[in-house]
């Protein structure tokens, strides 16, 4: 029987996820441990997400104890994954992928009355909340599941958003006050889904990971990641893709958005080809915005 070593971070959300993933191997005939590890995104819980997203900070210490062999699996969120993949790993597998959505924790959009205070950490969820609620307060919010949670009904805040996944993940869905329409609050790339990389030349721990793929997620998930290499590290505006698969075909929507939600743009595309589609939509909005202006966007 084999027996690989999982590099995850500390947060009981990540461990809770590289459990799953424990359990999954275990099924192939794989044993396990985890390996935990602090990422730089764990560390600093000062910084605005808005100012260090794209910058694998929730990934990189994970993918760096795979390639110096502390290792043998990374396993992260697959929503806080860079675009591209440090040259010695492989992205292994995505398996079968929980709910994307977003939610609301506290109350329901309904239910927050004029100028009511929402904490979020990720521009995409400001934008996309003072787009139809431009009353409302929007703070800054950090730190694990356990805090964020706790931070509801403290300090003036009356909801909070986060992924549905990760409160299932956690076994805390009854705290789920609303599922956010993924049409209009259309999920982070990768949301919901798990993704596991190895060492491009360990051929048994990329065997084993590649036993855990749900070849939907994977797809769903590689559209989603095309369209967000084809807008490039340097995209500063909040921006977001989901897809799914519709007959033999794959249909993404995304969304681009200036910060305070004063401009929203979004579109829809429907092809064959994973990376060929989600890079086509990135094409699509970047055209809409006026041949890839982005300024005033950002600010």
């Amino acid at each position: 029987m084999s027996h690989l070593r999982l590099a995850t971070r500390r947060s009981p959300l990540a461990v809770a996820q590289a459990e799953r993933v424990a359990l999954l191997l275990q099924r192939h005939n794989v044993t396990s441990e985890i390996v935990l590890l602090d990422s730089q995104g764990d560390r600093d819980l000062t910084t605005p997400l808005r100012e260090i997203a794209g910058a694998g900070v929730f990934a990189v210490e994970i993918q760096r104890a795979v390639l110096e062999g502390r290792a043998d699996l990374a396993v992260h969120s697959a929503k806080d994954l860079p675009s591209d993949t440090p040259e010695g790993l492989t992205l292994a597998s995505v398996p079968e992928r929980e709910d994307p959505r977003d939610v609301l924790v506290g109350t329901s959009l309904a239910g927050l009355g004029p100028g009511a205070t929402v904490a979020t950490g990720s521009p995409r969820r400001r934008a996309v909340l003072l787009e139809r609620r431009p009353d409302l307060n929007i703070v800054e919010l950090r730190g694990n599941m356990e805090r964020r949670l706790a931070s509801v009904h403290e300090r003036g805040i009356d909801a909070i958003v986060t992924a549905a996944a990760a409160l299932v993940r956690l076994g805390q869905e009854d705290q789920i006050a609303e599922f956010l329409d993924p049409q209009w609050c259309i999920p982070q790339v990768g949301q919901g889904a798990l993704a596991i990389e190895a060492r491009s030349d360990d051929t048994l721990a990329l065997a084993a990971a590649a036993a855990l793929n749900d070849q939907e997620a994977w797809h769903c998930v590689m559209t989603e990641r095309a369209f967000l290499r084809e807008l490039g590290a340097g995209c500063s505006i909040p921006a977001a893709a989901h897809a799914r698969r519709v007959g033999v075909d794959y249909e993404i929507s995304g969304i681009m958005a200036a910060v305070d939600g004063s401009r929203v743009l979004r579109a829809t595309h429907q092809g064959h080809l994973p990376d060929e589609v989600g890079r086509r939509l990135a094409i699509i909005l970047r055209d809409e915005l006026g041949g890839g202006e982005l300024e005033g966007w950002s600010s």
